[in-house]
């Protein structure tokens, strides 16, 4: 592999599920190596005294009303805004490596991101969380079990804590070693970055 792409993300974001979308494609078009890095956003934002873009109204209209649905044209992906949004995704996020240590990681994020932006689940609710983890094949009571460790609890803030440190502000945050590309709005960036190595 060339490259490694760290890409820094949490469930709750819409952007972060485009940037999802794409991410995997461009890895393979360039040789680079694609790592998803689970976060907890809300920390990221409070600990950076940053705000999401919701609490700005006219930001939050516009990201929604025009931004969004241009992208998701451009890149000919399903999307359907989550109605309970914005959601709690302590739990989901811990799920990540819950998964990793039950060797499903890859496929448990995209049944998340599949359940929250194309299904509008309320992944929040811990039954339809465990139906939407059963139908796809991935043991949802021991993601639950598993997600109540400290071990479990203590990687998700010391990934948390990491992306702090290299300067995330926000999600999706993509690193190409100490490059930061924030937002998925900066694909093309990422692109010419991978072209040039």
């Amino acid at each position: 592999m060339s490259k490694t792409i760290e890409f820094y993300f949490d469930f709750g974001s819409p952007t972060a599920y485009l940037a999802h979308t794409q991410l995997k494609t461009i890895a393979n078009s360039h040789n680079a190596e694609l790592v998803y890095e689970p976060i907890l956003l809300g920390a990221v934002l409070k600990e950076t005294k940053n705000s999401a873009p919701a609490s700005v109204p006219a930001k939050g209209r516009y990201l929604m009303m025009h931004d969004l649905p241009r992208f998701i044209k451009r890149y000919g992906v399903k999307f359907k805004m989550n109605s309970f949004f914005p959601i709690n995704t302590t739990a989901l996020m811990r799920g990540c490596f819950a998964a990793k240590e039950l060797g499903v990681f890859e496929h448990y994020v995209d049944t998340v991101y599949d359940a929250m932006w194309t299904k509008s689940f309320n992944m929040g609710d811990e039954t339809i969380f465990l139906k939407t983890l059963s139908d796809a094949g991935i043991d949802g009571k021991e993601i639950l079990s598993l997600i109540q460790t400290e071990s479990v609890k203590d990687a998700l803030k010391a990934n948390t804590n990491k992306a702090i440190s290299k300067g995330t502000f926000g999600a999706p945050t993509v690193f190409i070693d100490d490059d930061m590309y924030f937002g998925q709005d900066r694909l093309d960036f990422i692109e010419e970055a991978l072209k040039q190595a």
